[in-house]
């Protein structure tokens, strides 16, 4: 009688154990799919294919900075400058149907731990690809927001 107990005790353990499992991934792919979700509106089409200043405002957070090496040091692009700098280029007669000012992305990959993120997207112009970005994100009370970059120029 006690081992049919311990057999019972085991196996809803392992009935719990997995449904936690079961819904730790799937709330991990729902915190994915928010992720990408923002890239693709704030990112890849705010400011690259839209051009969207206020898009790209909306996703990354206010000390965003892109990080890249210049020699030793590191050089710091702030968004706002970069978002400034989107809004002019298309306010000076920006063609979306021009193929230059189209972009692809493809999700290398997408890494989340808990209110951390970290996202490997490729950019590609013209059938080339020209950047690897590395994107950080955090999240915030408000959602996710991309914080910093590191890139390389193909």
């Amino acid at each position: 009688m006690k081992k049919g107990h311990y057999l019972l005790v085991i196996i809803c353990l392992l009935g719990f154990s997995s449904f936690a499992f079961i819904h730790d991934e799937v709330k991990n792919k729902a915190e994915e799919e928010a992720i990408k979700d923002l890239i693709l509106k704030s990112y890849v089409h705010g400011a690259f294919n839209e051009l969207d200043a206020e898009a790209m405002k909306k996703g990354f957070h206010e000390d965003f900075a892109i990080y890249s090496a210049k020699g030793e040091s590191i050089s710091k692009y702030p968004i706002a400058v970069w978002a400034d700098g989107v809004a002019k280029r298309k306010a000076n007669n920006y063609d979306a149907k021009d193929p230059k000012n189209k972009w692809e992305h493809k999700f290398a990959s997408v890494g989340v731990t808990g209110g951390a993120a970290q996202v490997k997207i490729e950019l590609f112009n013209q059938g080339k690809q020209v950047y690897t970005d590395y994107l950080s994100l955090l999240k915030f009370e408000s959602g996710w927001r991309i914080v910093a970059k590191v890139y390389n120029q193909h």
